[in-house]
């Protein structure tokens, strides 16, 4: 075997190890690495704060690390993990800019915390920066800022850091999380040839008037960025699966008097078959009933359904 040809195998194993999507982890498990005074609980916003920066790390520290400004084979040749970690990154910065404008803040005059502000700003720099600054050793910063805040918060040492779990500051969050998952529900179901199969699984549109709605089809998504479209939306289910799984707990008494517990146990039920690993190692875009499965309309109607109770729910936090 010629040394390019060797080269070329190895390469390739490289690449598919990288392309493996990280696994789930476990919230529960990090909330027990969060300092507190014995047998007391948690702090509100604490379960939160530690999953987002559970997942700013994995983004950096996943297999091959950060790939999405790779310049250089084999990252440079990848698609999928670069749009799994653009998806996955998108709900990073969803979560820590309701954390600057809305969780950490009792009003609207209200001092912001600089720790949150600092990450929030971090995680905004452009992905694709590969110097000056480099995309990873700003991720990196906004990691280390929100683990400053979370020390502050669960030491109580800062009366500047705080956790208001109100049912505004969640509705308000989670009105965010439906725009993504509509979006990404659009563009799903337009990978699909036949319009009368992808309006079966139609995202839902809250408040909308039947008078101004818009029935033109969505703008078909071309056949080379269906698999992008795919894994991007797999990376934002996947980390908002676990920022949800925190909301649970940080903001169990608002869900319990606002009765949104069901509808909370839906979107993460549906978040984790949306996440579920695949078997076949490419994305498929069947049609109708024929032999080849359809990942895009599977994901998709994953995503309708938890976008629906969602929509409850925030409904439930605003008026219920």
């Amino acid at each position: 075997m010629s040394a390019l040809a060797l080269l070329g195998l190895v390469g390739t194993g490289v690449a598919a190890y990288w392309s493996v999507p990280p696994a789930p982890f476990d919230v529960a498990e990090v909330a027990e690495t969060l300092p507190r005074q014995p047998g007391q609980d948690p702090v509100p916003g604490s379960h939160g704060v530690a999953a987002a920066i559970r997942i700013g790390e994995t983004l950096l520290g996943k297999p091959g690390g950060f790939l999405y400004n790779d310049r250089l084979p084999p990252g440079a040749l990848l698609d999928n993990t670069p749009s799994w970690e653009c998806g996955t990154l998108m709900a990073l910065r969803d979560y820590t800019r309701a954390l600057r404008n809305d969780f950490s803040r009792s009003q609207t005059q209200s001092i912001e915390n600089t720790d949150v502000k600092q990450a929030d700003l971090r995680f905004a720099i452009d992905p694709k920066s590969w110097a000056l600054p480099e995309a990873e050793t700003e991720y990196a910063l906004g990691i280390d800022a929100l683990e400053q805040y979370l020390a502050h918060l669960t030491k109580g040492d800062d009366p500047n850091a705080q956790f208001f779990a109100r049912a505004d500051n969640l509705a308000a969050y989670l009105a965010v999380v439906e725009k993504r998952l509509g979006n990404f529900g659009v563009r799903l179901t337009s990978s699909v040839s036949d319009s009368d199969l992808a309006a079966v699984i139609a995202m839902p549109v809250p408040d909308e008037d039947p008078a101004t709605r818009n029935d033109l089809a969505p703008t078909r998504t071309d056949w080379d960025q269906i698999d992008n479209v795919f894994y991007c939306a797999r990376g934002y289910g996947w980390a908002i699966l676990h920022l949800t799984q925190t909301i649970e707990r940080d903001f169990s008494r608002v869900l319990e008097a606002k009765r949104g517990e069901t509808s909370m146990q839906q979107i993460i039920r549906d978040l984790k078959g949306a996440t579920k690993p695949m078997a076949s190692p490419i994305v498929l875009n069947g049609d109708g009933y024929g032999i080849l499965a359809n990942h895009s309309l599977v994901l998709a109607s994953y995503i309708a359904k938890a976008n629906a109770a969602l929509m409850d729910l925030r409904i439930l936090l605003q008026e219920g």
